[in-house]
């Protein structure tokens, strides 16, 4: 099994989302054969507490009304356009028609922003509202096929820019400095944040989330309800051969991976109720899911720190906390990660250089 060596002058530790999408911007960046990333899970497995598989997953009006949260999304936004216009089959995001919907607590600032770039936005007359339902918009949305789109990831970062993944568990955040070469850590650990020797942050906590994923070829538009204690959705999965998510729940400090069945007759009636797509056609369950998201107080922590190693300072850069918006903030959170630690990326770089002489 691969180990950390002495060629990791960056290493990031998780292998979700998150993670990925930190050695993403890196790689571009030209940091790629300097990258290693150790997690205990990667692409392609599955666990409780290894969320990005279980994400719906679009881009939506679910996310916070922070000025962070925002700007995140926007950014988040822009590079999921990309891949939904580029590449859409090898990525596995796609264009989706959506329609949101409010019942209470409309944040109307947050979709004053959201409307100066999401396409085809339009807010909906009363006279299209549903029943109970105050407040709705349509857009054209994106929408990803989460386990596949990570895997995506770790075949473009392994293949085409040269980023190591190593399989282990680290007992504190302190062995992620194992080689003295290593520069920077990058902090992905999600919900492990709460627990892991070193950062142990109070204020994570799991959202739990149960899903149904069915067979339902004719289901091609995105819908999502907000309510004052649910939240119901309908998202079709890209490139699955015509398959949906349907949902949800968000029961915060709920540390429980199993499934319910009355929940899932909550869901398939809820989205029946939601989706005229849904309600023409029974469609076919396939799976049902449960997952954590990995949520935390005040919204995720993005920011560049230090930690004691051997009684050395070294640079720690945290970047978890995303509940559930990881796949459309990750990619303005990961930004914004790296844009900390310009100063030693420029170390690196000139190192690099050098050794090529």
């Amino acid at each position: 099994m691969a180990s950390l060596s002495s060629n990791d002058s960056i290493v990031i530790v998780g292998a979700g989302i998150i993670g990925l999408n930190v050695a993403l911007v890196l790689a571009e960046k030209g940091y790629g054969q300097s990258i290693t990333v150790v997690a205990e899970y990667f692409p392609g497995d599955t666990s409780t507490y290894y969320t990005s598989p279980w994400a719906g997953c679009n881009f939506s009006a679910i996310s916070g009304t922070d000025v962070n949260a925002l700007r995140w999304d926007r950014m988040g936004y822009m590079h999921l356009s990309k891949l939904a216009t580029l590449h859409p089959e090898e990525s596995y995001v796609q264009w989706t028609p959506s329609t949101e919907l409010w019942d209470e607590d409309i944040p109307r600032d947050k979709i004053q922003h959201m409307s100066e770039y999401l396409k085809d936005f339009r807010v909906l007359p009363d006279s299209e509202l549903p029943r109970g339902v105050k407040f709705a918009v349509s857009f054209t949305t994106i929408t990803v096929n989460a386990p596949e789109h990570i895997k995506y990831l770790h075949r473009r970062l392994q293949d085409q820019f040269g980023v190591r993944f190593v399989r282990q568990k680290l007992p504190s955040i302190q062995e992620a400095y194992a080689s003295p070469s290593t520069k920077i850590v990058f902090n992905c650990t999600g919900l492990g944040a709460g627990s892991l020797p070193g950062v142990e942050d109070p204020k994570c906590y799991p959202t739990r989330g149960q899903v149904v994923l069915v067979r339902g070829p004719h289901i091609q538009t995105n819908m999502m309800r907000h309510g004052v204690d649910y939240e119901t959705y309908v998202i079709p999965r890209p490139g699955s051969n015509g398959n949906a998510i349907l949902g949800g729940y968000m029961q915060k400090r709920v540390n429980d991976g199993s499934t319910y069945d009355s929940e899932t007759k909550s869901i398939l009636a809820r989205t029946r109720d939601l989706s005229p797509e849904v309600g023409q056609q029974e469609p076919e369950v396939l799976a049902v899911v449960a997952g954590l998201r990995p949520s935390r107080e005040g919204g995720a922590r993005v920011e560049r720190d230090e930690i004691l190693v051997g009684g050395q300072k070294r640079i720690l850069v945290h970047n978890y906390g995303a509940g559930g918006t990881g796949f459309q903030a990750g990619y303005g959170m990961a930004l914004e990660s790296v844009a900390t630690v310009e100063d030693k990326l420029r170390d690196i770089r000139d190192g690099m250089a050098r050794a090529r002489l």
